[in-house]
Parts: structure tokens; C-alpha cells; sequence
């Protein structure tokens, strides 16, 4: 498979973990602090507004759920509510959930981090001259990540490389829809005013890859040090963003 010609496309769409980012950055590094720091946002937090969304999804998402093996669900004081919600965050968190709430939740755990110098965005080294290639070449460039809008921007304003924020026209996460979901796609294609087949999509999780050429767009997997890579249908494998549309 080829990559589609460069005058075809006016957008690139990138995901973040495996693409953009190592993976180990998010498993190792971020979702770890966010579940050491959970407990004690939340006792610092509980009380404004801003969170309050995310508590009540989390809180309704918890009930609603039928695991048998479910933490014990409190809160007839704040010390239990709290100490509830942590439990359920963490049993989330251990199963990578996308829950919407849990990612708003970490985001703002990681806001706190960046700001406190405890976290540095991280990105592979061909990602800052590729998204300056891209730009110089009129090719608009869109994150699209189950991470918070929030937590797509604090990463890639940290990096060691500077605040990449400038060459990225905007970021998209999972209230624009499930990744796997091809109605997403669709959606971004609308509110960036493109139609599909002038987008590109970079993943490296093949069923996003299908959900995306199932709505028209077209796509790419990222394998960066994959030793076996999967054949896709339609989606021609890459190593290195080098490799997309080059100077």
C-alpha cells in the first residue's frame, strides 16, 4: 500500500499513544501519577464546580455497572464519597478505560503535575519537524485521542522540544465519539470543515484504522519498533513520520 498523494489531503489526524508518543509514557509515567495523586486531588477538590461533572458521571457510570467485582460503592460523607470515587477511578484505571469522566479526572490530576515541574510531555524525536513539514506544506494537523482535549495539550506543550501547540490546528477527544466508532470520524471530518477523503489518519491500533477508512478517511499505521506488524487492509505501515509525505 502507498500513501495517498500529498494534494489530496488538507488534514492530518494523528492519535497519540504509539503515534506521536511511547507508549510507555502513558502506562509508566502518567497513569501511574495519576493514580498517586488521585486520592489527594480529590480531597483538595471535591468542592469545585469544575470537577463536579466528572464526579457525577463517574458516580452515575458506577452504579450503573453491573461487574460483580465492583470496589464498595460509600458515601454517606464526604470522607467516603471520596475515598468511593477513588476506589472506582482506580479500578478504571487498571483496566485502561476510555470513560469520558476518568479522562477529564486525569487531566486535570496532570494539569496540576506539568505545572508543578513533576511532568514533561513526551514525543518522538521526527514528530516536531514533521508537524513543521506539514505546516509549511498547508497540511492542517488534529490530535484525536481518548486523553482529555486538556491532557492532549499539556503534553505537547512540555515537551523537551518546546510547546509544539502552534503547529496543531486542534485536538479532539472522546466526546466527539469512540474511537472505533466510524460516526467519530465523520464528526471531525465535519467540524474541520474537510471532506473525509482529504484526511489522513495515523494510528497505531488497527480498529481505529477501520472505523476511519469505514468513514471515508484515509489511513496509516504506526509501528515504531514493532517487530511484527499486522497487515491492515488500506493502510499502508510506517516506523517514522519521516516517512509521511517527506520534503
Amino acid at each position: 500500500m502507498r500513501l495517498p498523494d500529498p494534494e489530496q489531503i488538507r488534514a492530518i489526524l494523528l492519535d497519540i499513544e504509539g503515534t506521536t508518543t511511547p507508549a510507555s509514557f502513558v502506562y509508566d509515567v502518567l497513569f501511574p501519577y495519576a493514580a498517586q495523586e488521585l486520592n489527594r486531588f480529590l480531597h483538595r477538590h471535591i468542592g469545585d464546580p469544575e470537577i463536579h461533572p466528572y464526579l457525577a458521571e463517574l458516580k452515575e457510570h458506577r452504579l450503573a455497572d453491573a461487574n460483580p467485582n465492583l470496589p464498595a460503592w460509600q458515601e454517606s460523607s464526604e470522607e467516603e464519597q471520596i475515598n468511593s470515587l477513588a476506589a472506582y477511578a482506580h479500578w478504571l484505571i487498571e483496566r485502561d478505560s476510555k470513560l469520558t469522566a476518568l479522562k477529564g479526572l486525569q487531566g486535570r490530576i496532570w494539569q496540576e503535575g506539568y505545572a508543578r515541574g513533576e511532568l514533561h510531555g513526551q514525543v518522538y524525536p521526527d514528530v516536531p519537524p514533521a508537524l513543521r513539514r506539514w505546516k509549511e506544506r498547508h497540511k492542517h494537523v488534529y490530535i484525536y485521542s481518548s486523553g482529555s482535549e486538556l491532557a492532549q495539550r499539556l503534553l505537547f506543550q512540555s515537551t523537551e522540544y518546546g510547546d509544539l501547540t502552534a503547529l496543531i490546528a486542534g485536538f479532539f477527544d472522546t466526546r466527539v465519539g469512540a474511537k472505533t466508532l466510524p460516526g467519530s470520524y465523520q464528526e471531525i471530518a465535519s467540524r474541520i470543515r474537510c471532506a473525509p477523503q482529504q484526511i489522513l489518519f495515523a494510528s497505531d491500533t488497527p480498529g481505529e484504522l477501520e472505523a476511519a477508512q469505514s468513514a471515508g478517511l484515509h489511513s496509516v499505521l504506526s509501528v515504531r519498533g514493532a517487530s511484527n506488524v499486522p497487515a491492515l487492509l488500506n493502510s499502508p505501515a510506517i516506523r517514522s513520520f519521516d516517512e509521511i509525505f517527506p520534503p
